[in-house]
């Protein structure tokens, strides 16, 4: 007797992942803004806080890890949802990059960046990536 089997949804795990570090963070921002940010390496450093800021930011955050939420219950949906969140994450590291360019943040800020804002970044444009060329050959 055979068993049918189906393949595991690898996007599956890679959206619910994205999804719950978006959902995190933004929903930690929105409930806590202040325990955000003295508890986020470099975030103190780049100005005096502004629950208000943290919280509109915290409200994209979330609103990212709901697109997300909805590209893995809807595989139609995933290139648009994952480029959309990739878009922000990129605009977000470039602001990062812009800033510590110009001064606004210490030189040290590159290393606290990099596992914060770049890696999850690069692994969004990755995935992105990987996502338009399978639906290419779709």
């Amino acid at each position: 007797m055979t068993h049918a089997t189906t393949a595991p949804d690898r996007w599956a795990l890679v959206f619910g992942l994205a999804a719950l570090g978006n959902l995190g963070i933004g929903l930690w921002m929105l409930a806590d803004p202040a325990g955000w940010y003295h508890a986020t390496p470099g975030v103190p450093g780049s100005g005096p806080l502004n629950e208000h800021f943290v919280r509109d930011v915290g409200a994209t955050f979330t609103t990212l890890g709901l697109a997300l939420v909805w590209g893995l219950r809807r595989p139609d949906l995933r290139l648009p949802m994952l480029a959309l969140v990739t878009c922000f994450h990129a605009a977000h590291a470039l602001v990062h990059v812009l800033d510590t360019a110009r001064g606004l943040f210490p030189a040290g800020q590159w290393s606290i960046d990099a596992p914060l804002i770049y890696l999850p970044t690069a692994l969004l444009l990755l995935a992105l990536g990987m996502l338009g060329r399978q639906a290419a050959r779709a």
